[in-house]
């Protein structure tokens, strides 16, 4: 199963956050998560987390996430691929 991670991770954000799919297909590498999207806060995270598990397939370790890990889009995006390799 050849899973396109960009487009499943923007489809997790745009499902979970409430985000338009015209403002996630705009996110680059440098875009802003945490501290930059008020729909992406403390509550959210956890549930922005849960369904990245169920969709990807993976599972998330507590110590594997920090500021850096929501910090940007790139940096989610590099972590989910990284957990898929």
């Amino acid at each position: 199963m050849n899973i396109d991670i960009d487009q499943s991770l923007r489809q997790i954000l745009a499902d979970v956050l409430g985000l338009s799919a015209t403002q996630v297909a705009a996110f680059d590498a440098e875009t802003g998560l945490f501290g930059h999207l008020p729909e992406l806060d403390s509550m959210s995270v956890a549930g922005l987390l849960t369904e990245m598990e169920d969709r990807l397939g993976f599972i998330i370790e507590d110590d594997e996430v920090d500021g850096e890990l929501l910090e940007s889009y790139g940096s989610l995006l590099a972590f989910a691929r990284a957990k898929l390799a």
